[in-house]
């Protein structure tokens, strides 16, 4: 289970990014993030998994408080971050080994898990190779089976499926189906609400640092009838008239 708290932050004395923020994400379930850039999804995602401290509020993992208790909050975790550029002068297979071993992963259990989510996402060939030399996409990848490695209950990622080849983001939203299937949580940020009609239970739109809805899709059209998904996108952003 996911819940955040009246999550705040502020970058000086006049600037609020993300504004007292609440919502929980219940065990089994999948919730998509949705908002304009800007708005202050990656902000929340940051402060969520303890990558930015916030200003007030608080986020419990898995029953972990973030602030409190950081360590056990960050291993019941998969954090996929807006930007795979890191660690480009790792191999492919030494970044993974490098994540297996923070996470306290066995040699047996790496190997497996390595092999099973490196055949999916179409990259174990490439594991031998510097990632200076992969292509966002495949750097993309490599993010995705590295948060992956350790089999945590909350996945938390942030724009998930840029980048990602049709095969791949085919592959990544079953395994958030099979995750939240299997009695887990899945928060994804996304610009496009058609993934999130695909994939979730429950829907977060922010706008300007504040949270303007919270509940399913089926809510969302019943507050818009007559409207498509990019109408309601639009409206809910304050750029196309009601």
């Amino acid at each position: 289970m996911l819940s955040v708290n009246n999550l705040t932050k502020k970058f000086g004395s006049d600037f609020t990014a993300v504004d007292n923020v609440s919502f929980t994400l219940e065990s089994g379930k999948i919730a998509g993030f949705v908002g304009e850039n800007g708005a202050g999804k990656t902000t929340t995602i940051k402060m969520m998994t303890g990558v930015l401290s916030p200003s007030s509020g608080s986020v419990l993992i898995n029953g972990f408080d973030m602030a409190m208790d950081p360590i056990a909050a960050k291993k019941s975790i998969a954090y996929v971050p807006d930007n795979p550029d890191m660690f480009l002068k790792l191999r492919g297979i030494e970044f993974l080994s490098l994540m297996a071993d923070i996470y306290g992963v066995g040699k047996e259990q790496r190997k497996a898990r390595i092999d099973s989510l490196s055949v999916r996402f179409g990259i174990k060939d490439a594991l031998g190779t510097r990632m200076s030399d992969y292509s966002h996409g495949m750097r993309q990848k490599l993010m995705i089976v590295s948060a992956l490695i350790h089999e945590p209950p909350v996945w938390i990622l942030d724009e998930p499926m840029t980048g990602l080849d049709p095969a791949s983001a085919y592959e990544l939203k079953q395994m958030m189906k099979e995750h939240a299937a299997a009695g887990n949580s899945v928060f994804f940020s996304t610009h496009v609400l058609e993934v999130a009609e695909e994939l979730c239970d429950m829907i977060l739109f922010i706008r300007k640092g504040k949270l303007v809805f919270s509940g399913s899709l089926e809510e969302l059209k019943a507050l818009y009838p007559t409207r498509t998904l990019e109408e309601i996108f639009l409206e809910m952003n304050g750029t196309k008239n009601a």
